[in-house]
């Protein structure tokens, strides 16, 4: 690849296909991350053990490492983050969501990629586009959750953070195991719709107003689900009515045929 021209407009760059547009984000977000790193190719690749680069990886090292340190252990958000129904992708763009690993305009103003000048939101609130405020304190996120609460007949979720947002309201409700994977298959697709719409009034111009992506909400989780499980007794028009959503995580009929699936 260095060979070929790693710079902007190299050969290295070049591929066989045209990307899709979440290909295009994952490689936005690599040269990001290679921008300011210098190649040289007279230089030997090696890896190195950073905690301890003298002696490098033992066994030892590790294992003292292990039992001298408290176990990081996963929490609730990112135990929910994966969801047999969801696509990967999504989840794999959940789980940088929560790392506030996405290339938003803060994010990339902090990197030097983007002027300070050009960090607002795409959606002309005024404010700096941080993930925190693009997927909860935009006035647009705002009027979705609002929607989908509604849709869902879920409880006012009031959080500081994406992970204590995630797990609030996939416990808003209480319930079961079903009604559980049923909210957390909502949440990702709801900040999946607010990503690719964020994407879309950036690159295409495009606008969509809170209904409209609420209407993507119920056709995603809908073919999502249809795509894991040909039994569900419920065509697209039942599923977008509420009274249909409640009997589905609540009946016990087709409760059980959902809550096989989720996680």
């Amino acid at each position: 690849m260095f060979a070929l021209g790693w710079g902007e407009g190299g050969g290295a760059w070049e591929w066989r296909r045209r990307l899709w547009a979440w290909e295009e984000e994952m490689l936005r977000e690599c040269q990001s991350l290679l921008h300011d790193i210098s190649l040289q190719d007279q230089a030997i690749d090696r890896w190195q053990w950073r905690l301890d680069p003298d002696t490098g990886y033992t066994v030892g090292g590790v294992y003292q490492l292990l039992t001298s340190h408290d176990l990081v252990t996963l929490d609730d958000a990112d135990n929910l983050i994966w969801h047999s129904q969801v696509p990967l992708k999504v989840s794999v763009f959940a789980w940088r969501l929560l790392r506030d690993r996405l290339p938003t305009r803060a994010n990339l103003v902090t990197r030097g990629i983007l002027s300070p000048t050009v960090a607002t939101c795409v959606f002309g609130c005024g404010s700096a586009e941080s993930a925190h405020h693009l997927f909860l304190s935009c006035s647009i996120a705002g009027s979705l959750w609002d929607l989908v609460r509604a849709w869902i007949g879920s409880s006012l979720v009031d959080s500081t953070s994406l992970r204590e947002h995630f797990v609030q309201f996939t416990a808003s409700s209480g319930g079961s195991r079903a009604r559980r994977s049923f909210l957390q298959l909502v949440w990702l697709a709801c900040v999946w719709v607010l990503w690719t719409e964020r994407n879309h009034r950036l690159f295409k111009g495009s606008t969509g107003t809170p209904h409209i992506l609420l209407d993507k909400i119920k056709l995603f989780s809908f073919r999502w689900l249809k795509t894991t499980n040909i039994t569900l007794a419920l065509n697209y028009h039942s599923w977008c009515m509420r009274r249909f959503v409640n009997a589905l995580v609540f009946g016990s009929s087709i409760l059980v045929t959902f809550g096989a699936c989720g996680r």
